[in-house]
């Protein structure tokens, strides 16, 4: 009878964490979805040590679900590849995900709790993303990312007078430069300008793009034309 007890104090246990993982992860969700649209201006800086790319001043476009595009001020597209989630609300795969509570942990000096999504649609590119939530706020501050076929991905967020939209004022994203080239996840569509230098054996294969963004204009209505 005591172990019979025990089994069931475990399994209330287990069903409890996962219904706390989901609540918070659809909290998450929906914060997100009340962005419907957005247009920002922003800065981009890209640091890969056998690239030299300069700053560039760029617009960013969003529409839900799933419309993205990133244009630099001089007309040219930079447009993500492959299985990135640049907006936030990528990382939500529809409803068909499940949610694993993994913990807490510290980052940048503050409590913040361990999310595992796991895809249920065997379809996409995205095996699993770990989110670090600050769930008070609602807000995701990073998010490692692995898929099936374009490697893994880290985002950090940096958060200021949007966070009530859920929007950061900055993303870092980090990832494995590889084969000395831009992993088809992350690779943008850059201007013949960039010159790109033979890497030493010994260089850091970690590359970044940090996208700083000045100003949302949020829910203001936006063409699907844009995207084309």
């Amino acid at each position: 009878m005591k172990r019979l007890l025990l089994v069931i104090v475990v399994l209330s246990s287990i069903v409890a964490k996962a219904q706390d993982a989901n609540a918070l992860a659809q909290k998450v969700k929906a914060k997100l979805a009340k962005v419907k649209d957005y247009e920002a201006k922003a800065n981009m800086v890209t640091e890969v040590s056998f690239m030299k790319v300069p700053p560039s001043d760029i617009l960013v476009y969003y529409k839900n679900p799933d419309k993205f595009k990133i244009k630099k001020q001089d007309g040219i597209a930079v447009t993500p590849k492959g299985g990135m989630s640049v907006n936030l609300s990528g990382l939500f795969a529809g409803d068909r995900f499940a949610a694993v509570a993994a913990g807490s942990t510290t980052f940048n000096g503050a409590t913040v709790t361990i999310l595992k999504l796991i895809p249920l649609d065997e379809k996409t590119d995205v095996v699993a993303s770990t989110l670090y939530i600050n769930e008070k706020e609602l807000l995701i501050v990073k998010a490692i990312t692995t898929t099936k076929d374009n490697g893994s991905y880290e985002m950090e967020f940096s958060y200021g007078k949007y966070s009530d939209w859920g929007l950061p004022d900055k993303v870092v994203f980090i990832f494995d430069t590889k084969d000395y080239k831009l992993p088809k996840g992350i690779a943008f569509d850059y201007d013949p300008g960039i010159k790109k230098t033979k890497p030493a054996p010994s260089e850091n294969t970690k590359g970044r793009v940090t996208i700083t963004y000045t100003t949302y204009s949020i829910n203001k209505g936006i063409k699907d034309a844009v995207f084309n």
